[in-house]
């Protein structure tokens, strides 16, 4: 499956944005996708990920409580709403997958777990 994110910018503190993640390719409902970012200077963090039908989520602590994430396999579409956003969310952020068919699949955040992954998109907030 392929991936292409969308829906960064510059906003300021306290406001909202939605970022996509478009799949291309078959059998999405067989991959679980996570949300990542990369701050400048720092390396790569997961912050949310959600399983293949949706059931199960997981939010880092630094983004609980202000981040949503949901799909819409129907239309190939993972979203991350990011609410009360502060100047240290500011980074490109990543959607990433991988494909897990097993009858109760298992759910992780573990970068080196992850295969696929888009172009990433650019968040920026100011104070």
């Amino acid at each position: 499956v392929q991936l292409v994110e969308s829906g960064g910018g510059l906003l300021q503190s306290g406001g909202s944005l939605r970022l996509s993640c478009a799949a291309s390719g078959d059998s999405f409902d067989e991959y679980a996708v996570g949300w990542f970012r990369q701050a400048p200077g720092k390396d790569r963090e997961g912050i949310s990920c959600i399983s293949q039908r949706g059931g199960n989520t997981y939010y880092s602590d630094a983004v609980k409580g202000r981040f949503t994430v949901s799909r819409d396999n129907t239309k190939g579409l993972v979203y991350l709403q990011m609410d009360n956003l502060k100047p240290e969310d500011t980074a490109v952020y990543y959607c990433t997958s991988y494909i897990d068919a097993a009858p109760s699949p298992s759910l992780t955040i573990l970068e080196e777990e992850y295969e696929n992954w888009g172009q990433g998109t650019q968040v920026a907030v100011s104070a």
